[in-house]
């Protein structure tokens, strides 16, 4: 016999978990279907503030900040000698200003832990092989040979993309396809200046358009990668660690911090992972996250694009539930489109060197500065904010400002 639900989210990761949680707090009945066992090793460690707000908005923030991940309060950008750093309390858009440095492994299974002690039900190691929709619900059919009978489907499957490959929904990314290489090690840094409250993103010395993250966790570990185009950082001959270590100590501040480093853990890499959609949702389904676009790891914006994601969706499923007349296309794609695409903007910036300009010019206003550290801190839905909602024409007049 089929289960019968009023929503079934796909994929149990941070976007999946609040949106459960957000529909769990309007009595809707809810069942998460997670193809994985918890926990299990993703990237995309670095939270940005305007999480924190979330969070609390789900009932996850407590559970969150009792683990003792690491503090949180900023950005730092490295070229070479240039230092320059983002402090995300200091920013024009009100809202938490700090967050946490987190494996994911271990946050995400926080978050669908505590949404199981909320009473949804979540099945693990169980995919979603087909979604066959009609005019009064969606099938869908489970690997464990189950069916599921819902009003509604939510799609929070991350690089899964469950929906988009069922329904052929994907469509090529604006973006250029870039590689990365990326671990976790014993960073054993030393340097006292090293603050390890902030991300650091370093230019690499050679190629501008390549770049590296250091992500510091609160037991002496870090996250480390490299990101470009395969033509610049694959190296003939050498494996995915040795590739990783080459680039790295290239870098002269990656190089003073990681000189006692113990790389100890397997280097992953992932390829052409910016991704894109037709459309955000039909009649019966909606897409979160990253299983409707992802964007570029630079700015860590994927996480918190997701929660936004599944917070909007939230409000409108329950409205749509309720039998109220609800415009996805103004209150879900046009509203999460204005954080997404001012974040396009500084990511396509960052790549061919307007951004950069910016971040490592001595030219600085420090209002503007406030106003981009919004950004940055996740705040990318601020309409107040003409760097959000101008973003195109409000970058190319600051980068050539910058550039006098």
């Amino acid at each position: 016999m089929a289960k019968e639900v009023d929503v079934c989210v796909i994929g149990a990761g941070p976007s999946g978990s609040i949106v459960s949680a957000l529909l769990k707090k309007a009595d809707i009945k809810v069942l998460c279907v997670e193809k994985e066992k918890f926990p299990r090793f993703v990237i995309g460690e670095s939270l940005l503030p305007n999480c924190m707000n979330i969070l609390r908005e789900a009932g996850f923030l407590e559970a969150v900040k009792a683990k003792g991940f690491q503090y949180k309060n900023g950005a730092a950008f490295s070229w070479n000698d240039e230092y320059r750093y983002f402090d995300f309390c200091d920013k024009s858009t009100q809202g938490d200003g700090t967050t946490f440095q987190v494996q994911r492994a271990v946050f995400d299974k926080i978050l669908i832990d505590e949404a199981t002690k909320m009473g949804i039900e979540v099945l693990f190691e169980v995919a979603v092989e087909n979604v066959e929709f009609t005019s009064q619900q969606a099938n869908i059919f489970l690997s464990n040979g189950e069916e599921v009978k819902t009003k509604f489907v939510i799609d929070a499957s991350g690089y899964g993309r469950v929906l988009p490959r069922i329904l052929d929904l994907e469509v090529p990314s604006c973006l250029k396809p870039r590689k990365a290489y990326f671990t976790h090690i014993e960073d054993n840094i030393s340097e006292i200046l090293y603050d390890r409250k902030k991300i650091l993103i370093t230019t690499h010395p050679d190629f501008r358009d390549v770049w590296f993250w250091l992500i510091p966790f609160s037991n002496g570990r870090c996250s480390i990668g490299v990101v470009g185009e395969a033509s610049n950082i694959d190296i003939e001959g050498l494996n995915e660690l040795e590739t990783l270590k080459t680039h790295t100590y290239k870098a002269p501040l990656l190089k003073k911090l990681l000189s006692e480093a113990v790389w100890d853990t397997p280097v992953r890499t992932i390829s052409s992972y910016s991704k894109d959609v037709r459309q955000l949702y039909g009649e019966r389904f909606i897409l979160l996250g990253n299983a409707s676009e992802f964007l570029d790891p630079v700015f860590s914006s994927g996480v918190t694009i997701a929660m936004v994601s599944a917070k909007l969706a939230s409000k409108a499923i329950i409205k749509i539930l309720n039998h109220q007349v609800v415009d996805l296309q103004k209150e879900y794609v046009e509203t999460l489109m204005v954080g997404i695409n001012a974040f396009r903007t500084y990511v396509q910036g960052w790549y061919n060197g307007k951004f950069q300009d910016v971040i490592y010019t001595k030219n600085e206003n420090y209002e503007v500065k406030r106003q981009i550290c919004s950004i940055l801190a996740g705040y990318a839905w601020d309409t107040n904010n003409p760097y959000v909602t101008k973003s195109e024409q409000a970058l190319e007049a600051l980068s050539q400002y910058c550039k006098r």
